[in-house]
């Protein structure tokens, strides 16, 4: 009788097919980020590298001075909006009122209660 065991272990190639199938992987992985990963939109909206090409009322948009402008005016608009009465929806009935009456209403409002 021999003194050794019988081995029950993979065969030398184990290594090699294990390699194998790790670079495998990784080309699998590889080829799934560059067929479905999209890298954001330049900052550009229209891809244009000259600003002079957009029409006057996109023009804004190329620069982020135009951008920050844009936004400035935006608020401003918003804060008067905010301060002053209008109508929201005239046929339905729907105004708008300053910030600061409306919280005056409520707590009138609550105050009844």
């Amino acid at each position: 009788m021999s003194t050794n065991p019988p081995s029950s272990s993979f065969p030398q190639r184990a290594p090699v097919v294990t390699a194998f199938l790790v670079l495998v992987g990784i080309a699998i992985f590889a080829w799934f980020v560059r067929r479905y990963y999209h890298p954001a939109r330049p900052v550009n909206p229209l891809a244009l590298s000259n600003p002079a090409d957009f029409s006057a009322d996109l023009r804004w948009k190329t620069t982020s001075d135009g951008r920050a402008r844009h936004l400035a005016d935006l608020r401003a608009h918003e804060a008067a909006a905010a301060a002053t009465y209008g109508w929201v929806d005239e046929k339905k009935g729907v105004v708008r009122i300053p910030i600061q009456r409306a919280m005056e209403l409520i707590v009138e409002e609550n105050a009844k209660k």
